[in-house]
């Protein structure tokens, strides 16, 4: 049973009785009557179990982004009903005007709908539906709680994308330059053209030539569906925060920049995100290229898990499909102990046959600190910090001397550094 607003009203009536009538068996009775009428006014309330209660389930919206979840209470029973209605649900979904009156007549049916507004991406979780059907009177109520799964799964933001238009626009023009088409390795045949002086002699088609009687060549472009696989660091060092987020998300907003610009370049895209076990796997084997879609519904589940990466079993995944060259991105934390006990040892073998780069989140904070000598505190802030660039200087050093690419960046900047270096292996036709 449940108190009401409305039952609130029956102590002023008891102060009043008490009063005009100053006597303990005034207080006796008033107590007695109060609490016949709250308890005839529960019996007599509906029944919360005769309501028929179903969800649709919340579309899939990037984290930021408005949603909504809908149920339909259904009055199974022969009496009208009238109350309110709570949807709760975990405190991350943000869930806003979660409370909706019921007034339903038997056989009608509501949809009362909540507004979720998710402070974290990843899948959250609707708690119990609580439904409170007030009695005749008004002053008590039956209340129950109804177990109706749900869940609102907010996407990564994909914060770069407003980079993506100006990236496409270059990578347009590189594939312009590419209408040259100069014979080399690495392109694929394109056309046939007339000779004009100038023109590599060792293209000259001399089939074509013959059967059109004047000299013609072939013309080449750079090879396309080249192979780019992303390894995403999820292990420890990926749980520090930068900012109200941890660097696993701004390293997913990297890869997803880069994931974009691929699928335009026609080039073949592999995820791979991990720690000690392999958490989510996209494209490559049977499927093929990992669309910008399956990687955004693959990042959308992931969280960092506090356990050493592993990675001869991360980098398995590239050397599994063969030894092809491609560019293998590789996104974590230059934290010195982990690189140099675990990625290290296992790089040179990579960087022998595919192009290594390396992409890192740096913290801003840290070059706040380096700036602030105010006082003597914030002196041995800055000595700190001095020191943390130092050590990560030095991994990337280490780095940069077994042949990968380094980019330490912050996670607004590192997105457009790691497709700056992409479309330059492309204009240069390193891939």
């Amino acid at each position: 049973m449940a108190l009401t607003p409305r039952a609130l009203w029956l102590i002023p009536i008891g102060i009043i009785a008490a009063v005009l009538w100053p006597s303990l068996a005034t207080v006796r009775i008033w107590v007695l009557v109060a609490a016949l009428l709250l308890v005839i006014d529960a019996l007599l309330a509906p029944r919360p179990r005769d309501l028929l209660l179903s969800r649709t389930a919340p579309a899939a919206k990037r984290l930021g982004e408005p949603n909504e979840s809908v149920l339909t209470v259904t009055n199974a029973g022969k009496r009208r009903v009238r109350g309110v209605l709570r949807d709760a649900w975990q405190p991350s979904a943000g869930a806003q005007n979660d409370r909706h009156p019921l007034d339903l007549r038997p056989g009608e049916r509501a949809r009362p709908t909540t507004r979720l507004m998710p402070s974290r991406r990843g899948d959250r979780k609707a708690d119990a539906v609580t439904i409170r059907l007030r009695g005749p009177l008004g002053l008590a109520a039956r209340q129950r709680s109804f177990v109706v799964p749900g869940t609102a799964r907010a996407l990564h933001p994909f914060a770069s994308r407003k980079h993506l238009p100006s990236k496409l626009s270059q990578l347009r023009e590189i594939d312009g330059r590419s209408a040259v088409r100069t014979r080399g390795q690495g392109t694929e045949f394109d056309s046939l053209r007339d000779y004009v002086e100038g023109d590599d002699v060792r293209s000259i088609d001399w089939r074509a030539t013959a059967r059109r009687q004047h000299l013609v060549v072939r013309t080449w472009q750079p090879e396309q569906h080249r192979r780019i696989v992303v390894i995403l660091d999820s292990s420890r060092t990926s749980a520090g925060r930068v900012g109200d987020a941890p660097r696993l998300d701004a390293g997913m907003d990297a890869a997803l920049l880069l994931a974009a610009l691929a699928e335009h370049a026609r080039d073949r895209v592999e995820l791979v995100v991990g720690d000690r076990q392999i958490r989510a796997r996209v494209g490559g084997g049977q499927r093929g290229t990992a669309t910008l879609r399956d990687i955004v519904s693959a990042f959308a589940t992931i969280e960092p898990v506090l356990v050493e990466a592993d990675w001869p079993q991360l980098l398995s995944a590239v050397s599994a499909r063969g030894n092809r060259r491609a560019l293998v991105v590789i996104i974590t934390p230059l934290e010195s102990a982990a690189i140099e006990f675990g990625l290290l040892p296992s790089l040179p073998g990579l960087v022998r046959h595919h192009e290594v780069v390396i992409a890192s989140v740096a913290d801003p904070s840290v070059s706040r600190l380096r700036a602030d000598r105010r006082d003597l505190s914030s002196t041995y802030a800055a000595a700190a910090a001095e020191r943390t660039v130092a050590e990560r200087e030095a991994t990337a050093d280490a780095l940069r001397r077994l042949g990968a690419y380094v980019i330490d960046a912050d996670a607004d900047t590192l997105p457009v550094d790691l497709v700056d270096y992409y479309l330059l292996l492309k204009s240069h036709g390193r891939l």
